[in-house]
């Protein structure tokens, strides 16, 4: 279910070049129509049917891919990402459930809040994990990078957060 360089490389253009990227896009339904199968610009990726489009593609770093998906059941916008090969590695594993454990948990206004843990199509075939997060408009890489003068509350809140 992986993507090749080139392939991740082409997205990454395609959103440097607009922002989010435009999609190509099959979907398939498995597993008697509980799940769709997305192919979008050769990215695969299963999660249950009331995930629907228009999807979106947001990144991709180290851990997976970000795509904002519709969740049809509540009318919201959410950003599903998708961790491949979850279990590979035993020290990103812990650090995943880890942030699953804490986000779960925490209800406040900066901190970004869990929608949905997308359980798998087939238990024996457990590999990638896929978490509905609320979508929002940045992330914290894109405002340190950005160009953009930070405020002293801008400061506080950054550093409230890493704590």
């Amino acid at each position: 279910m992986g993507e090749t360089q080139e392939e991740g490389a082409e997205m990454a253009e395609a959103q440097k070049e607009g922002g989010a990227a435009p999609v190509k896009m099959e979907a398939t339904l498995t597993h008697g129509g509980r799940f769709v199968r997305y192919n979008v610009c050769r990215f695969v990726f299963e999660v249950t049917s009331k995930y629907r489009p228009p999807i979106t593609f947001l990144r991709s770093d180290r851990y997976g891919d970000t795509w904002s998906v519709l969740n049809s059941e509540t009318g919201e916008q959410v950003a599903i990402k998708r961790i491949l090969d979850a279990f590979d590695n035993i020290l990103y594993a812990k650090r995943m459930l880890r942030e699953v454990k804490l986000l779960r948990h925490m209800d406040h206004e900066n901190v970004l809040a869990t929608r949905d843990i997308i359980p798998p199509p087939q238990w024996e075939l457990f590999n990638d994990v896929y978490i509905a997060y609320e979508l929002m408009e940045t992330n914290l890489h894109q405002i340190i990078h950005s160009n953009q003068r930070l405020s002293e509350e801008h400061i506080q809140v950054g550093s409230a957060l890493s704590l």
